[in-house]
């Protein structure tokens, strides 16, 4: 029997706690001495995380089909690449605001719909995934001199924690988080608010609800059916405001940040607001098969994706 462990259960807080030293050898030595010091790390997070390994290959095996070959071949070598390249981008997270020069360059493929919206004082509902380094984003606004309020939907202490870390390392890196398990009336309000007031809502639209109640629905992503949760969706549309895709990854050394608006603002039907909200996740969903393509070791999924969406439908 296949076992599928919630991503919520994964545990990530050592591997991010251990980040600060990382970090200060960084500081201290640069890059390259940062690598050395971080590949035994990894390592030993590897073979110590069985789960996390095996995730890790399932997708690069699911990628590798896709892209008929091209993508890296899902080995334990690539295995402990995509690791590497997930502690680079928690370090490009810190460097952002610490010293942004050392991050590349960064390249921008639509932005302007996000640039209107912030110049015209309007918010909206942001849905972010787990490839590459959302924070260059807020980089981004920081230096056309626009401020990009978000407020990030969490469902984990270790998203926290990593934030106090950043805002230790980083002060000027201002992320309000809310840890959720489920959209009260009380957090609508909240939400609706903020977006008022020119804000925007990040809700990560690749993972599953926490919530058994969580409702999701069905797509196609590299090429094999699995579930994307419904909630950011139903949130703009409930909050009738615009709905945009923000993708920040790393390409070589470059970073590359992909703005979609799919739809302004989000009318789901009522008569089946789940075939409306189909329509969006699979948008979503394609976006970032196309993300993956380009830079393969980018997603940071670290738990049984496809597993725990199959899991979830047939105990619906």
């Amino acid at each position: 029997m296949e076992r599928a462990i919630h991503w919520s259960k994964v545990g990530e807080a050592g591997f991010v706690s251990g980040m600060k030293i990382l970090f200060t050898v960084y500081r201290w030595f640069g890059r390259w001495p940062f690598r050395a010091a971080l590949y035994p790390v990894l390592a030993w997070y590897v073979a110590t995380r069985p789960d996390a390994r095996a995730a890790s290959r399932d997708y690069l095996t699911r990628l590798h089909q896709d892209t008929a070959g091209a993508s890296p071949a899902p080995n334990l070598l690539s295995v402990l690449r995509h690791f590497g390249a997930f502690a680079e981008t928690l370090l490009d997270k810190l460097l952002v605001w610490s010293a942004p020069e050392s991050v590349g360059g960064v390249h921008v493929d639509g932005g302007q719909p996000l640039i209107d919206l912030l110049e015209q004082g309007k918010g909206g509902v942001i849905v972010a995934s787990h490839i590459g380094n959302f924070e260059l984003c807020r980089a981004m606004a920081k230096q056309r001199r626009s401020a990009l309020k978000l407020t990030i939907f969490t469902h984990t202490r270790h998203a926290q924690q990593f934030n106090r870390l950043m805002r230790e390392l980083a002060p000027d890196s201002q992320v309000d988080l809310i840890q959720v398990t489920d959209l009260s009336s009380a957090t609508a309000v909240l939400l609706s608010e903020r977006v008022e007031r020119g804000e925007f809502v990040v809700i990560a639209g690749d993972r599953v609800p926490v919530s058994d109640q969580g409702r999701m629905v069905p797509v196609d992503f590299l090429g094999c059916p699995t579930l994307l949760p419904m909630g950011p969706y139903l949130i703009a549309s409930i909050l009738k405001c615009p709905l945009l895709v923000v993708i920040a990854s790393k390409r070589g050394r470059d970073t590359h940040i992909t703005i979609r608006k799919l739809a302004d603002p989000v009318h789901l039907p009522r008569a089946d607001r789940t075939a409306g909200a189909t329509l969006l996740a699979q948008q979503f969903a394609d976006l970032m098969a196309a993300e993956c393509h380009l830079a393969p070791l980018q997603w940071f999924n670290f738990f049984p994706f496809w597993a725990q969406a199959r899991m979830t439908e047939a105990q619906a």
